[in-house]
């Protein structure tokens, strides 16, 4: 598993990017038994004038390509926010793959 994380309009963080890869361990988990190769992206993007913070996770394997954002004021928030969501992505998106292939081993034809 390939995992990287980006900082944007803003100095690396050690205490960001340890907090991100504590976070990212949910994910990291649900993707175990996935097939290689399996890239993590995360891009963590400072607003430099305003109190605003963005962040987007790209998970890629072979069975997924998902992307999800989120903005708000706080980043560790952000951060909780995205990952979230993705971990939601990907467990509808493998029931979606489960129920296709199903229905393919189900399938009798005419």
């Amino acid at each position: 598993m390939k995992k990287s994380i980006t900082f944007r309009g803003m100095e690396h963080s050690s205490v960001i990017e340890n907090y991100a890869n504590e976070q990212l361990d949910k994910i990291e988990k649900f993707l175990t038994n996935e097939r290689e190769p399996i890239f993590l992206d995360v891009v963590l993007e400072a607003h430099r004038t305003h109190s605003y913070h963005q962040a987007e996770i790209r998970v890629k394997t072979p069975d997924y390509y998902l992307i999800s954002n989120y903005e708000g004021p706080k980043m560790y928030d952000v951060l909780d926010r995205v990952i979230d969501v993705m971990y939601n992505q990907l467990k509808q998106k493998k029931r979606e793959l489960i129920d296709q292939r199903k229905k393919a081993d189900n399938y009798k034809g005419a």
